[in-house]
């Protein structure tokens, strides 16, 4: 394993935040999308931009040095998978999440603070307050759920179940893909209210809208339907203290029928908390944003999950974006 204290290693990793902020400066100015119809020099993009020109060449310049750009000559033109991801009129784009991550720098950037009082900076985070950050952290959530959610549904054996819970669903994402995956089921996406027109959207637009139902609630204040047979966590637990991620997955449990299956999927600690490196940092992002979040070590989840009443747990043989696990419990 190669050394990350060298100079060299420490260096890279304290301005490893340039290469971060010129992506972000390329997606908040929106520079891919008009590339995608062809090369451009930075004097036309300037122009389509309401840029200066020289410093929108200096941008270009790093972002094809990043790989992210193909120059030829004067022109610049998206990259190979630039161009799925970063155009705007693509539907596996993620600036949306691009986009949240900027908003949140400023934040990071007083981590120490957080550090020394062990308190949460979410009110300097936007969040709510800030209509282009709830819609970025919606739809970047979304972009990314919808990267999972079809290859996922597919893979679970989930015949004769009927009723699905999609706990925290937000969009519903999993919910719509699940209930595409199998035609014989419906869901029901548990979430606070204002997530409802989003979910109501994006059920609409997979022709699934007669099988997915929106219930509004808080999964820690209030009672969740019951009746199903199989409940999907995803992404919720890492936001409360252990003691709200055993009510919600004690109501998680409670309603599903005898048999029912229960999967939480989340960016899991090996159970040593020493990685893997992304769910560490991630922790950091917790303190940040929440009272009591943070990144769960797998086997305390798995405990959390035995005291729900849940049996016969293991992991599932799917690793997801940024090393997300899933597991898997029954009701006994």
């Amino acid at each position: 394993m190669t050394s990350q204290a060298t100079p060299a290693a420490l260096l890279e990793i304290a301005g490893g935040y340039w290469k971060t902020c010129a992506l972000h400066a390329g997606v908040v100015l929106d520079v891919f999308t008009p590339l995608g119809d062809g090369p451009l020099t930075a004097g036309e993009l300037a122009v389509r931009l309401g840029c200066d020109a020289r410093a929108l060449g200096m941008l270009l310049r790093a972002l094809a040095a990043m790989e992210l750009l193909a120059r030829s000559g004067e022109g610049y033109a998206l990259a190979g998978e630039a161009r799925e991801f970063l155009d705007a009129r693509s539907p596996r784009y993620i600036g949306y999440a691009v986009r949240h991550h900027h908003r949140l720098m400023p934040v990071w950037t007083r981590l120490p603070e957080a550090i020394r009082s062990g308190r949460s900076l979410r009110e300097h985070m936007g969040g709510d307050a800030d209509p282009g950050d709830r819609e970025d952290f919606l739809m970047g959530m979304y972009n990314i759920a919808l990267s999972i959610a079809p290859r996922l549904a597919q893979s679970l054996d989930l015949s004769g179940r009927r009723r699905l819970l999609d706990l925290g669903g937000g969009p519903g994402t999993y919910a719509v893909h699940f209930c595409l995956a199998h035609p014989e089921m419906t869901a029901t996406v548990f979430d606070l209210a204002g997530s409802r027109e989003f979910a109501a959207s994006v059920s609409e637009r997979f022709g699934v809208a007669d099988r997915v139902e929106f219930v509004a609630g808080d999964y820690l204040k209030d009672p969740v339907p019951g009746g199903h047979d199989v409940a999907w966590l995803s992404q919720i637990l890492h936001a409360e203290d252990p003691a709200g991620c055993r009510t919600i997955l004690g109501k998680a449990a409670g309603a599903l029928s005898p048999g029912g299956l229960l999967f939480v999927h989340e960016f899991m600690l090996d159970d040593d908390a020493a990685g893997p490196e992304f769910a560490a940092l991630f922790s950091l992002n917790m303190l940040l944003g929440t009272d009591h979040g943070q990144s769960y070590p797998e086997g305390q989840i798995r405990e959390m999950m035995e005291a729900a009443g849940l049996r016969d747990i293991r992991r599932l043989d799917f690793t997801g974006p940024n090393g997300s696990r899933v597991l898997c419990g029954t009701v006994g």
